[in-house]
């Protein structure tokens, strides 16, 4: 899953979940999707080779490969995103990191905060929200309908053993 929980081993009170957006495509695939784009393109031009219409053809396709690259290396940065949750007895922030403009963040006691399973009615299905200190923010909308879920079920138990830890003691 495109999410992970991490611990500090110095401080037990606080959780971390970082989440980022699924990326199938690897830095060698995305060479092979290349490479592999331009070499069978290039092949009905073997036919036409040494005549003017290769040459006519010839800059069609390097324009079309050279998209393909362009839109693939735009895809990779515009998934760039985290999200990182941290819970606390006392706070919970979450911290929006996009790929442009500025870092969003908000944060609430930890006690005081409601997770909310939308199952219909978001922009996507199951969308995740966390609600407190006056605003209701969305959480992983780049997850799977499936990861969102099993996140909620996750994220629900955490926030109750945290809030409870927090007025046991």
């Amino acid at each position: 899953m495109p999410y992970r929980w991490t611990t500090s081993p110095a401080d037990t009170d606080t959780a971390e979940l970082h989440l980022w957006p699924y990326n199938a495509l690897k830095p060698e695939g995305f060479a092979a999707m290349v490479l592999g784009f331009f070499t069978f393109a290039m092949m009905p031009l073997f036919a036409v080779l040494g005549t003017r219409l290769f040459w006519g053809l010839l800059p069609f396709m390097v324009a079309a490969t050279g998209a393909l690259y362009y839109a693939l290396r735009k895809n990779r940065l515009d998934r760039q995103v985290i999200e990182v949750l941290t819970l606390t007895p006392d706070l919970t922030r979450l911290t929006h990191n996009p790929t442009k403009g500025a870092v969003q963040s908000w944060e609430a006691q930890t006690y005081w905060v409601k997770l909310s399973l939308h199952p219909t009615g978001g922009p996507v299905p199951n969308y995740v929200t966390l609600k407190g200190g006056g605003r209701e923010v969305e959480l992983g909308a780049f997850l799977s309908e499936d990861e969102r879920t099993a996140l909620y079920a996750e994220l629900s138990e955490r926030i109750r053993l945290m809030a409870q830890s927090r007025s046991e003691g």
